[in-house]
């Protein structure tokens, strides 16, 4: 470099000083490694990067929630209840447990899911009042669960393998996908819009169409919260926009990585529910 800037004396360049500087920034862009390209992401592994933040966060976890079901006269209801899961593995099969506290009329009404990414995932719910636990078929994952404006797939996420996905737009903040069943006759929408953020991959919307391509539900997240280093949703909204009624959901004393045992997420623990772990 010092023989350089000799020459450079020689010719008298030193007395242009804008020439000067010039001729000194190219050699040393010169000689500056070439930076790698920034890889974009391919859709399925946004929604990947998706599916891992909002269902898959720590090996396992727990909180506590609650449900305020408002209908299209502003009259309101609410369910409080606990959530346990555990991962298998990231993106692989899960175990849930969701244990009713309040009101009175759904207390001790337990729902588990075994998650499965290869088949159908299991679903069922105890009945106390009955002492029964009831299956919840295939084609009932679609529809209220425990009278809210949430179904039964929200809760414990839909599979992935199940849609086709197609990245319509994306700006510095958020990428926009739309999404089409690949089996038309399991589920009652045509089609929805999911926006999910480029800073946690978190959706923070989604809009269900019907077969006229009308807007028909909406779900919407209100808050997220960085906890232990994960950010986590702690407050969403789903709405009928049909008649602008809705329930949300809120969350609090969320945890991850807690320990919790595998021998919890079994029909014994719907009829007598692991107290250890409620707390």
């Amino acid at each position: 470099m010092k023989h350089i800037f000799t020459k450079l004396q020689r010719l008298n360049i030193v007395k242009n000083s804008r020439l000067f500087t010039l001729l000194v920034a190219l050699i040393f862009s010169s000689n500056l490694p070439a930076q790698e390209p920034v890889k974009q992401l391919s859709v399925s592994e946004i929604i990947a990067k998706s599916n891992l933040a909002s269902y898959y966060a720590g090996d396992d976890g727990s909180a506590q929630a609650r449900m305020i079901i408002v209908d299209e006269n502003g009259k309101k209801q609410m369910r409080q209840f606990i959530i346990l899961r555990q991962d298998e593995k990231d993106l692989g099969d899960q175990n849930m447990l969701v244990f009713f506290s309040r009101p009175s009329n759904v207390k001790d009404t337990v729902f588990r899911v075994e998650k499965h990414i290869e088949q159908g995932d299991n679903r069922w719910l105890y009945l106390p009042a009955l002492d029964l636990v009831k299956r919840i078929s295939a084609g009932d994952k679609r529809t209220s669960f425990v009278g809210s404006h949430f179904f039964y797939e929200d809760v414990s996420g839909r599979n992935p393998n199940e849609d086709s996905f197609t990245l319509i737009s994306e700006d510095n903040d958020n990428y926009v996908i739309n999404a089409v069943p690949k089996d038309k006759q399991s589920v009652e929408f045509s089609s929805y819009t999911v926006t999910i953020s480029k800073s946690n991959f978190l959706p923070v919307e989604s809009i269900y169409f019907n077969q006229s391509q009308q807007a028909v539900r909406k779900m919407t997240v209100l808050k997220v919260k960085n906890i232990g280093g994960i950010p986590t949703v702690m407050k969403s909204r789903i709405t009928d926009l049909s008649n602008n009624s809705y329930t949300e959901m809120q969350f609090r004393k969320v945890k991850y990585d807690v320990g919790l045992p595998s021998n919890i997420f079994s029909e014994r623990s719907m009829r007598t529910p692991p107290k250890a772990w409620l707390k």
